[in-house]
């Protein structure tokens, strides 16, 4: 196809293409699936050969948010059936953390229900991030607690966060759809003043929210110019209990078709395939290890995950390798401009999990519902777009319990 060259020749220089031709990726047909991953894989691999980085999720306070985010499990009114609690301890996030980092994480992120935190809260992060930071040396630490006001950016880098995670979600125009109580310029403020206070900035989306092909291409345009050095694509995990519940509009090879799309107009981002991989791309996951770089291992803020261990398989069969504590993530560029800025590391996410924004043994649902799986699977072989509430299953060890995490 003369477009995908046209991405691929675009992708290697760094070349921003039109928005006709994000349109057309996202419009390829199931045939030419494999053609956009295998072009869009050449980009990938340009910028950041066969590394996969880990992240991992701690959620520092899980639930009652006072902001109504549509999508989020954690929102004001929510009927979700999650775990709530209040701050965790210094010395029990640094145990949560430490799982993750044992479990091979590169990068742990710290998230905080709420719509930002109080100076007191960024007192407690701090002592969070310090606590983390003695127990597992060189690792890399993001925050994401919401809303930012004045020099709370500072004193959490100060306090030695790398990295901020506040994601855009969706695109400008359809924002006030999902969100009534903050607005799209509120969180393009809030990752602007991650930015200027040397802090490497994490920004990405969700999709599957009933947007049009349309918003995918604004708010990922948005996000090239707004210039994050990670892009978080989500893919919604509906709630039962949340507005969104129903929201049931992708399939394996729209999810791929998304990220292929990310990934010609972010060619040198951390592209981080994020909360809802397991629910939505199931055993096309691997695919979309050509086209993202980055992936959360375990669980989600309220959601289970694939189990650690098969993250890590998944990844060695594929062919690709966990990215070592010590390599460098972004391109020798980024890097060098991040590191003029003052700012950490190159470089967080949930969709349905939220939080600010924002893995079992056995896969991401109960044993106990081993035949409604074998059943669910067979039905989805049919019909690939059905819902699939036999893979969301709410987090339940971990964090804010007293079984241990997934990692």
């Amino acid at each position: 196809m003369d477009l995908l060259k046209t991405l691929v020749d675009k992708g290697l220089r760094r070349e921003l293409p039109t928005r006709d031709e994000a349109l057309a990726v996202l419009a390829t047909s199931d045939d030419e699936l494999l053609d956009v991953v295998t072009a869009a894989g050449r980009v990938r691999r340009q910028w950041f050969g066969r590394r996969v980085k880990l992240n991992y999720l701690v959620n520092l306070k899980s639930g009652l948010c006072p902001e109504d985010c549509s999508y989020c499990s954690q929102r004001l009114g929510s009927k979700a059936d999650i775990l709530k609690y209040t701050w965790l301890g210094p010395h029990e996030a640094a145990a949560a953390a430490g799982a993750g980092v044992a479990g091979g994480a590169k990068r742990v992120c710290l998230v905080a229900s709420g719509r930002g935190p109080t100076d007191r809260d960024v007192d407690r992060v701090s002592k969070t991030i310090a606590a983390i930071k003695e127990q597992n040396e060189g690792v890399e630490v993001c925050a994401c607690l919401g809303l930012l006001s004045g020099g709370q950016a500072e004193r959490l880098r100060e306090a030695g966060a790398d990295a901020y995670n506040h994601n855009l979600n969706t695109s400008e125009a359809t924002y006030g759809e999902i969100t009534t109580t903050h607005t799209y310029a509120d969180r393009v403020e809030t990752v602007q003043q991650a930015q200027a206070a040397g802090l490497s900035a994490c920004s990405g989306l969700i999709a599957g929210m009933g947007e049009s092909d349309e918003d995918l291409v604004d708010v990922v345009f948005s996000l090239r110019e707004l210039d994050p050095d990670s892009v978080p694509v989500n893919f919604l995990i509906p709630f039962e209990g949340t507005p969104l519940a129903k929201e049931w509009n992708l399939t394996p090879q729209r999810c791929l078709r998304i990220l292929a799309m990310v990934r010609f107009v972010c060619p040198d981002v951390e592209v981080r395939l994020a909360g809802g991989r397991e629910v939505h791309l199931r055993s096309m996951q691997p695919l979309a290890l050509h086209l993202a770089n980055s992936v959360f291992l375990g669980d989600y803020l309220t959601s289970e995950g694939q189990a650690g261990r098969a993250d890590l398989e998944m990844i060695a069969d594929a062919g690709f390798e966990v990215e070592d504590a010590g390599e460098r993530t972004l391109p020798e560029h980024r890097a060098d401009a991040l590191a003029a800025s003052g700012g950490g590391c190159g470089p967080c996410g949930g969709a349905g999990d939220g939080g600010s924004d924002a893995a079992d043994t056995d896969g991401p649902a109960p044993d106990a519902a081993g035949e409604a799986e074998v059943a669910g699977g067979a039905a989805a072989a049919a019909d690939p777009g059905r819902a699939r509430t036999d893979l969301v299953a709410v987090r339940r060890r971990g964090a804010g319990t007293e079984l241990p995490p997934n990692a």
